[in-house]
C-alpha cells in the first residue's frame, strides 16, 4: 500500500519502507498525537519518536524486538503520556532537547543539542533545535542516502504553518528558526512528519512562508 501519512485515532498504523529504514506512524490519545517508530532494516534496532499516549498500543507496535531509545520532541504533556510505561517495559534510553529535559517527568538519560546525532541501528537522525513552541523543541532529520530527506518536526512545523506560540516574539523566533534551519537548508522534496495530523513536503509549504509571517500565527 502506498504511504500517504494519514492516520486517525484508533485506526491502523501507516508504514513506509525506505531502503535502510522503516517508518511506522500511528495516532494515539485524545489529542490525535502522532508517534513514529523507526526501525533499521539491517539491525532491527528501533527508536520511538514521542511516546505520546496509549502505552499498550505502542508496545504492541514495538513488538518483541524491543526499543533502543525514545526521543521526546518537546516538553508538552501530550507528547509523553506513555513515556514512563514504555521505558519501564523496554528499558529504552530517553532522549530529549536539553532545554526541555527538566520539564519532562521521566528523567532524560541523553539531553541533546543542535547538530547531535541519534543512532537508529546503522542509520542515524540529526537533531535540529527549533526555539519558539518551547525552548527545547527539536526536530529529527533522517537524510536518506538513497532518496529524499525525512524530517520529524514535533509541534514546530505543520502543513499550513508553524506550531502554536504564546507571544509575537515567540512566533517570530520560531518562524525565523524554521526558515533558516529547515527551509533554507533542505530541498523541496523533503517529507516532513508533524506531531499531529497529516504529513507534507517542504515544497508544498515553502510558497506560504511570507503569508505565515504576515498572518502572525
Amino acid at each position: 500500500m502506498t504511504y500517504r501519512g494519514k492516520v486517525k485515532p484508533g485506526g491502523p498504523p501507516a508504514v513506509r519502507e525506505l531502503t535502510n529504514l522503516t517508518i511506522t506512524k500511528v495516532s494515539v490519545g485524545p489529542m490525535d498525537n502522532n508517534a513514529y517508530l523507526l526501525r533499521c532494516q539491517r539491525t532491527d534496532e528501533q527508536v520511538l519518536i514521542d511516546a505520546a499516549n496509549e502505552p499498550d498500543r505502542l508496545l504492541e507496535i514495538i513488538g518483541e524486538d524491543g526499543l533502543a531509545r525514545v526521543v521526546t520532541t518537546h516538553r508538552h504533556g501530550d507528547h509523553w503520556q506513555a513515556l514512563a510505561q514504555v521505558v519501564a517495559a523496554t528499558d529504552a534510553e530517553t532522549v530529549a532537547g536539553a532545554e526541555d529535559a527538566e520539564e519532562i517527568p521521566v528523567a532524560t538519560a541523553r539531553p541533546v543539542r543542535h547538530g547531535d546525532r541519534v543512532p537508529v541501528g546503522e542509520s542515524e537522525v540529526e537533531v535540529i533545535h527549533l526555539v519558539g513552541h518551547t525552548p527545547g523543541s527539536i526536530a529529527l532529520l533522517y537524510d536518506d542516502p538513497t532518496g529524499e530527506p525525512h524530517l520529524f518536526t514535533g509541534d514546530s512545523l505543520f502543513p499550513g504553518g508553524v506550531g502554536k506560540t504564546w507571544s509575537k516574539r515567540d512566533f517570530e523566533t520560531l518562524l525565523d528558526e524554521v526558515t533558516r534551519k529547515v527551509f533554507e537548508r533542505l530541498p523541496d522534496e523533503t517529507w516532513f512528519y508533524p506531531g499531529h495530523g497529516d504529513d507534507s513536503t517542504l515544497g508544498a509549504e515553502r510558497p506560504h512562508l511570507d503569508e505565515w509571517r504576515e498572518r502572525g500565527w
